[in-house]
C-alpha cells in the first residue's frame, strides 16, 4: 500500500510514534489549567447580567446612591383563616418583624406591626408603631388597626393585602463591598430559617419568601444545580449513545477522556481569568461536553471505516488524520466565530459563556489531532472487516438522494417557505422571574405574593424638585399628588407609595386628626415644620431616608405592577415617562428606573448587540469556508442549508410557543456556528472525491454519504442529545437554549442531507454516466481508496 506523504500523515505518524509522550504532556496541559479551579466560585449578584456601561444600570445605581439599595428579602404571611387582624396573627407578625431585625446585613424592616403611625395629642404629634403589644389589643383596638391599616397608601397593597387576608414584612439589606456572593447567602440562610420555624411552629399559615435578594440566591441554586446534577446526566448520555453508536469500548473511553480534559481546560481557564460561574454561565460544561465529541467522532469512525477496508490501525489512524485535518479545523474554526460572538451581547454572562465555549471547542480540536489518536494507538481495539459486495445503509441513502433530487428540493423550499411565513407572529417577553421554574421555591413563593399581596414588578422614580428643601413646596407636592393619582388610574398599576400621602397624613394629624385636613398642607413653612417634626419622632432605621433625599430637594414615587408581559410593562413606562413630560416642568421630569425597567430592555439591547454580532459571524464563516473550499461557488452553496434552519426553527417555535425572550438575541449566531459544521464535512468529501478521485457531481455526494454521513448523524444525534439535557434545567435561559439549538441541529443535519446534495447536483452540475456500473465503480476500492 503507497505510504502518504505530505504534513499531515507526517504529523499522525509522529504522534503515532511518540504516543506516550503525548498523552502524558496533554495530561500534563489540562491539569496546568485544571489548577485554576482552585479559584473556582459562583457569583450572586443579579447585576452582572448588565454591562458596566449599560445606561439602565448606570441610572438605577445612581437612584440607589441617592436613597437605599433595593436588595431586600420579603415575609409573606397568610392566616388560615385569611384575617390578618386577629391577636393571634398580628403577634406572630410582630414577632417576625424583632426577629427580621436579626438577619444579617438588615438595615430596616417594615410591617403593619412597627409601621409609625401618626396621631394628634392635643397640641402634640405622637409617633408609634401601629401594633406595640397585640395580645392587648381589645375587639374596638383590633377594629382600629385594620381600619387604619387597609386606609393607609403606604400599607394597603404593599404590606397589607386589600383584602386583609395576607401582610408581608419587607426587610432592607445593604451589604459590604460590590461583590455580595459572600454575605448574601448568610441573610438569605437566616431568613430561610425564621420561614422554616414559622412553619413548624403554625402549620395553619402559609409562608413564602421573595424578594430581590432570594432572586439572586435563587441565581446560586440553578447555578449549582445544573453544574452537580445535569453534568452527570449528560456524561451517563454520552457514554450510553456512544457505545451503541461506536460499537467500541476502547473508542467510547478515548472520547470521553477527550471531552474531560476540553471541559477541565476551559474551566480552569475561566478560573485563571477570574470569571464567576452563574446560572447563564453554569450550561458552558455541558455544551463543551456535547461539541467536543464531534471531532472525536469523526476521527475514530473514518479510522474504523479505514480499517474495514484492511488498512492497520496505525494506518487507519494516519489516513483518518489526513482526511479529517481539514474539515475538523474548519468545523472547530466556525463554531469558535459562533460563540466568540457572543462579545457582542449587552450581557457579561452571555460574553463569558461563548468565550469559556470557544475555549473548550478549540481544546477539544488539540486534544483530538493529539491526544485521541495517541491513546487510540496504545489502546487494543478491533474492527471486523467489511464483508465484499455489501453495501451499507448510506450507500443506499446516497442513491435514494441522487434520484429523488427534484422533489427533495422543492419539498425542502417548501417546509422553509410555510415555517418561516410564521415567524412575524414571534412576541418578544422576557420577564426574569419567569426564568426559574416551579421546582425553585422562589419562583412558587413570588407566585403565592403576587396572587394575594404585592408583585415583584416594580417602576422607581425620583421627582426631583431643583432646590434644597424644595419637597416642601405646595407646588411641588401638588405636581406630585397629580402624578400619583394618575398613576393609580392606570389598569395596569396595583399601587403606588408616594411621599405627598406622607405629607397628607401630617396635615391631617396635626390638625386634631380631621379628616377633612386630609390634604397637602397649603405653605411650605408648614410642611417644613411638619416634616422636621416628623422626622425627630422616627425611630432609628425607619426614618425617610428611604423615601426623600439628604437636602430635601427630591422625592421617590414607587409604582408596583401588575404581572404583565413584557410588551406591556415597556407601553407603562413609555406612557408614564410621556405623561411627567407634558404635564411637568423640567425639573420634575424623571425617566423610570429600577431592576424590572433593567431586565425589560436587556433582551432589545442584546438584539441590537448580537445584530452586529451575528452579521460578522456570519461574514467571517462565509469567507472561511470560501477559503477552505477553493471556490466562491462553493462557498455560496453551503450558505443556503446553514441559513435555513435557524429560520425554520424559529418559524416552528412561533407556532408551539408564540413567545421568545433574550435567548433569541444569541441562538442564530451560536447556532450558526454549529450548524456549518455538517455541511464543511459534506463538502470537504465531495471536493475530495472529485479533486482525488476524479468523480462527477452525482458520484462524489454518493462519496460523501458514504465516507462522513454515519459520522454526521452519530454525531448529530450525540449534540442534540446533549442540549435537550438543557431541557431539565430549572431555568428557562437554558432550557430554551436547550431546545432551540437541539431543533436547529436536527433541521440542519435534514437540510445538509437532502436539500445541500440537491443544491450541488444543480449549481454544480457535470457530464457524468449515472449507470450502475458507475454507481458500484464510484463507491468501490477505486474511491474509498
Amino acid at each position: 500500500m503507497t505510504k502518504l506523504t505530505g504534513f499531515i500523515p507526517a504529523y499522525a505518524r509522529w504522534i503515532i510514534r511518540w504516543r506516550w509522550l503525548v498523552v502524558m504532556a496533554c495530561l500534563l496541559v489540562a491539569a496546568v489549567a485544571g489548577y485554576g479551579l482552585k479559584n473556582f466560585a459562583f457569583t450572586a449578584d443579579y447585576k452582572v447580567y448588565f454591562s458596566q456601561d449599560n445606561a439602565e444600570l448606570i441610572a438605577f445605581q445612581k437612584f440607589e446612591d441617592t436613597y437605599t439599595n433595593s436588595e431586600n428579602i420579603l415575609f409573606v404571611l397568610q392566616p388560615g383563616d385569611k384575617d390578618v387582624f386577629t391577636r393571634d396573627t398580628l403577634a406572630i407578625v410582630r414577632q417576625l418583624t424583632e426577629d427580621a431585625w436579626q438577619i444579617p446585613y438588615a438595615i430596616r424592616v417594615d410591617s403593619i406591626t412597627n409601621y409609625q403611625h401618626t396621631e394628634a395629642d392635643g397640641d402634640d404629634l405622637i409617633v408609634a408603631d401601629l401594633v406595640e403589644d397585640p395580645r392587648a389589643l381589645d375587639a374596638a383596638g383590633l377594629a382600629r388597626v385594620r381600619t387604619v391599616a387597609l386606609n393607609e397608601p403606604v400599607l394597603a397593597g404593599r404590606l397589607i393585602a386589600y383584602d386583609g387576608g395576607t401582610t408581608g414584612i419587607s426587610v432592607t439589606l445593604q451589604f459590604p463591598g460590590a461583590d455580595h456572593t459572600e454575605h448574601l447567602p448568610k441573610a438569605v440562610a437566616y431568613a430561610e430559617d425564621l420561614v422554616a420555624r414559622l412553619r413548624a411552629d403554625h402549620p395553619d399559615l402559609t409562608v413564602g419568601l421573595t424578594g430581590v435578594a432570594i432572586f439572586s440566591a435563587a441565581e446560586i441554586q440553578v447555578s449549582k444545580q445544573d453544574s452537580y446534577e445535569l453534568v452527570p446526566v449528560m456524561y451517563g448520555l454520552m457514554i450510553a449513545l456512544l457505545l451503541v453508536l461506536l460499537r467500541s469500548v476502547s473508542g467510547t473511553v478515548t472520547t470521553l477522556l477527550v471531552v474531560s480534559l476540553s471541559v477541565l481546560t476551559a474551566l480552569g481557564l475561566m478560573s485563571w481569568f477570574g470569571i464567576k460561574m452563574n446560572a447563564s454561565t453554569a450550561l458552558a460544561p455541558i455544551i463543551i461536553l456535547t461539541l467536543a465529541i464531534a471531532d472525536s467522532v469523526h476521527i475514530l469512525l473514518a479510522a474504523f471505516q479505514e480499517m474495514r477496508a484492511g488498512r492497520t490501525k496505525q494506518d487507519a489512524l494516519v489516513e483518518s488524520l489526513r482526511i479529517n485535518a481539514e474539515p475538523v479545523f474548519l468545523t472547530t474554526l466556525t463554531t469558535s466565530i459562533g460563540f466568540l460572538s457572543l462579545n457582542f451581547s449587552d450581557s457579561p454572562p452571555f460574553n463569558d459563556l461563548g468565550n469559556i465555549a470557544a475555549i473548550g471547542v478549540i481544546a477539544a480540536w488539540l486534544f483530538s489531532m493529539s491526544f485521541l489518536p495517541a491513546l487510540m494507538a496504545i489502546l487494543p481495539f478491533r474492527v471486523r472487516a467489511q464483508t465484499g459486495g455489501r453495501r451499507l445503509a448510506m450507500d443506499r441513502f446516497g442513491d435514494f438522494v441522487v434520484a429523488g433530487r427534484v422533489p427533495l428540493f422543492w419539498g425542502m423550499m417548501s417546509l422553509t417557505l410555510v415555517s418561516i411565513a410564521f415567524i412575524p407572529r414571534l412576541e418578544l417577553d422576557d420577564r426574569f422571574i419567569q426564568w426559574f421554574d416551579h421546582s425553585v421555591p422562589f419562583r412558587v413563593d413570588t407566585d403565592f405574593a403576587t396572587a394575594n399581596l404585592t408583585g415583584p414588578y416594580t417602576l422607581e422614580f425620583s421627582i426631583g424638585s431643583g432646590e434644597s428643601g424644595g419637597i416642601s413646596e405646595p407646588g411641588y407636592l401638588q405636581r406630585l399628588e397629580r402624578f400619583a393619582n394618575w398613576l393609580r388610574g392606570q389598569p395596569e398599576i396595583t399601587h403606588v407609595n408616594s411621599f405627598s400621602d406622607v405629607m397628607k397624613r401630617l396635615n391631617k394629624s396635626m390638625h386634631g386628626d380631621d379628616p377633612d385636613w386630609y390634604r397637602l398642607p397649603e405653605q411650605r413653612e408648614l410642611a417644613a415644620q411638619y416634616l422636621l417634626l416628623y422626622e425627630m419622632s422616627l425611630p432609628y432605621g425607619l426614618d425617610l431616608n428611604s423615601q426623600i433625599d439628604l437636602d430635601k430637594s427630591a422625592s421617590r414615587l414607587t409604582v408596583t405592577l401588575d404581572t404583565l408581559p413584557q410588551k406591556q410593562i415597556i407601553a407603562v413606562i413609555e406612557r408614564s415617562e410621556a405623561w411627567l413630560q407634558a404635564n411637568m416642568p423640567p425639573v420634575m421630569q424623571a425617566r423610570a428606573t429600577g431592576t424590572i425597567v433593567m431586565f425589560v430592555n436587556l433582551a432589545m439591547r442584546n438584539i441590537i448587540g448580537m445584530l452586529s454580532g451575528t452579521a460578522l459571524a456570519f461574514v467571517l464563516i462565509s469567507v472561511t469556508l470560501m477559503f477552505a473550499l477553493r471556490s466562491v461557488r462553493l462557498g455560496l452553496i453551503s450558505l443556503i442549508p446553514n441559513f435555513i434552519p435557524v429560520m425554520i426553527t424559529f418559524g416552528l417555535w412561533a407556532i408551539f410557543v408564540g413567545k421568545i425572550g433574550i435567548i433569541a438575541s444569541m441562538i442564530t449566531a451560536t447556532s450558526m456556528g454549529l450548524i456549518v459544521d455538517d455541511t464543511v464535512h459534506i463538502l470537504s468529501k465531495y471536493r475530495r472525491a472529485k479533486r482525488e478521485h476524479g468523480a462527477g457531481t452525482h458520484d462524489a455526494i454518493r462519496y460523501s454519504f458514504s465516507h462522513v454521513g454515519r459520522a454526521l448523524w452519530v454525531t448529530t444525534v450525540v449534540m442534540v442529545a446533549g442540549f435537550l439535557v438543557l431541557a431539565f434545567s430549572s431555568f428557562k435561559l437554558n432550557v430554551d437554549m436547550g431546545i432551540l439549538t437541539a431543533m436547529v441541529l436536527s433541521i440542519a443535519l435534514v437540510m445538509d442531507f437532502l436539500l445541500l446534495p440537491a443544491l450541488l447536483m444543480f449549481m454544480d452540475r457535470d457530464k457524468q454516466c449515472d449507470c450502475a456500473t458507475c454507481r458500484v465503480e464510484a463507491t468501490g476500492p477505486g474511491i474509498t481508496r
